[in-house]
């Protein structure tokens, strides 16, 4: 599966690219789209406060700097280890951004060609690949990220915490993310973090 890289910045009205900024992407589908697995009002101040707010703080933090006019990858791998501020808000924005491309209206099930393939020869089975992907969502300590992500020796299932990413990792490619910070399904599911994770691949991830 190829996803395409969320485009993060802005651009003019004349066309041409802003690129002093991280932009703050639409979302694809309609703010009730993913109802009633997602409610309008969870995507309302999921997308428009909590990830407006970590693209405005990133735009912040860059303003005058060298790093004012990279993308949020370059930003996000620059800073990490070194700003973790910045990071943690370059981080965020592109997690964000990269989840919603990972739903959609009347998603969910299991991918078909060259995925379903690869989710096989690396775990076994597709059943094998939710579990585990299920396991690290719901044991994420706090607030993170569940994600599949290629890598050179196949696909593997990862977890992280706050906001980090697996971008940071060399030769590692992100190809699914599910976000398991409280404000991500609160509103729907209050505590239940396992009922939203099996809403996510049941009803709404996007192969």
């Amino acid at each position: 599966m190829s996803r395409a890289q969320p485009r993060m910045f802005s651009v003019r009205s004349d066309g041409s690219a802003d690129i002093q900024k991280v932009h703050l992407p639409p979302l694809p589908y309609a703010y009730d789209a993913l109802e009633p697995h997602i409610g309008e009002q969870t995507l309302r101040i999921h997308h428009d406060k909590h990830h407006a707010k970590y693209v405005d703080t990133t735009n912040s933090m860059i303003e005058g700097t060298n790093m004012e006019g990279m993308d949020v990858v370059q930003i996000l791998r620059k800073s990490y280890g070194t700003n973790q501020g910045l990071f943690n808000n370059a981080a965020q924005s592109f997690n964000h951004a990269f989840y919603w491309q990972c739903m959609k209206p009347n998603g969910g099930g299991a991918p078909t060609g060259q995925l379903a393939d690869l989710i096989n020869s690396s775990f076994g089975s597709f059943e094998n690949f939710r579990k585990e992907f299920a396991t690290a969502g719901a044991t994420v300590f706090g607030s993170g990220w569940a994600w599949l992500i290629w890598t050179p020796s196949g696909l593997k299932v990862t977890k992280t915490t706050g906001a980090d990413c697996p971008l940071t990792e060399p030769e590692t490619v992100p190809l699914l993310t599910m976000d398991v910070w409280e404000h991500a399904y609160y509103l729907n599911y209050q505590n239940m973090r396992p009922t939203y994770i099996d809403t996510f691949l049941n009803h709404l991830v996007n192969w």
